[in-house]
């Protein structure tokens, strides 16, 4: 996957559709961020009609389906209409500094019987569920807001979306200069909810924003990561993957939303805030 001379994403899967909803050339030195999302919406081929439909006024630079297939609709040099009112770090209106990437995903579902339903209708099986506190404070970053209290369903995104959006933060970072990654909830926290507890958003930064840091080499994709969430009331964070092993942060809460990296002898090494292992019986995934 590579980013051409016109500002446009080259690669298997990739298609080019023009939305007329857009603004001019980014100013000199921007973009310098990238924005994910998630569409809410029934399915790529949706969102991609209301991107692209001149009433709405609405669009992206890209839509990610849920089998890996890509739209672009707005050159990466040209300011697209996906942020909406914005602030964060004493900037306002992220359209004119950032890139926005939607990502297909139904976003917040609601159990309904044996079925999780979204806002249009649609009715999900268990298996396409996350069940999740959305975390609106991210202290990595500078926010500080309190969480929802009680956690709710989200659809899951799958694996490929996952790693493709790494993938293109990549290249995107290569071609432009970015410097930031960040959720459509953290620059408009009152309004939207997305990409939700269900993306791995701290993750993305950490691979894409700080990947030299990682002892993978650019050229080599680390496995995707499971989401999972805390059931116990506390739960120790630990150094090692047994119970004689010191905390390395305070207990996480019931209902805290963890990225599992790997396994080992009945304990998972998770991704919060810190990186550390607990007992893998109190964590559902």
């Amino acid at each position: 996957m590579t980013i051409s001379d016109t500002h446009r994403l080259e690669g298997d899967g990739v298609i080019y559709k023009e939305s007329p909803n857009h603004g001019g050339a980014f100013s000199a030195d921007l973009p310098d961020t990238i924005i994910i999302h998630y569409t809410a919406g029934a399915s790529a081929e949706s969102a991609v009609k209301t991107l692209c439909d001149p009433r709405m006024k609405v669009s992206a630079h890209l839509v990610i389906g849920r089998d890996g297939a890509i739209t672009q609709l707005v050159p990466f040099d040209t300011v697209a209409w996906h942020a909406g009112k914005s602030s964060y770090k004493g900037r306002v209106g992220f359209n004119k500094y950032a890139i926005g990437i939607e990502v297909d995903n139904a976003g917040r579902l609601t159990k309904s019987g044996d079925e999780y339903v979204a806002w249009f209708g649609r009715a999900y099986p268990e298996k396409e569920v996350v069940e999740a506190v959305h975390r609106v404070d991210s202290p990595s970053i500078g926010l500080n807001r309190p969480n929802e209290s009680e956690p709710s369903y989200w659809h899951r995104y799958t694996e490929k979306q996952i790693a493709l959006v790494q993938e293109v933060c990549v290249e995107l970072m290569d071609a432009y200069e970015i410097s930031s990654i960040l959720g459509h909830e953290e620059i408009a926290p009152q309004r939207k909810t997305d990409p939700g507890p269900a993306f791995p958003l701290d993750t993305l930064r950490e691979r894409v924003l700080y990947r030299d840091r990682a002892d993978e080499g650019p050229e080599k994709s680390p496995p995707v990561r499971h989401p999972g969430m805390v059931t116990a009331s506390r739960l120790n964070i630990r150094s090692g993957p047994m119970r004689s092993a010191a905390p390395i942060a305070p207990p996480l809460s019931q209902g805290t939303m963890v990225e599992i990296v790997q396994e080992s002898n009945g304990w998972l090494e998770v991704q919060v805030q810190t990186r550390g292992w607990v007992k893998k019986e109190y964590i559902k995934t």
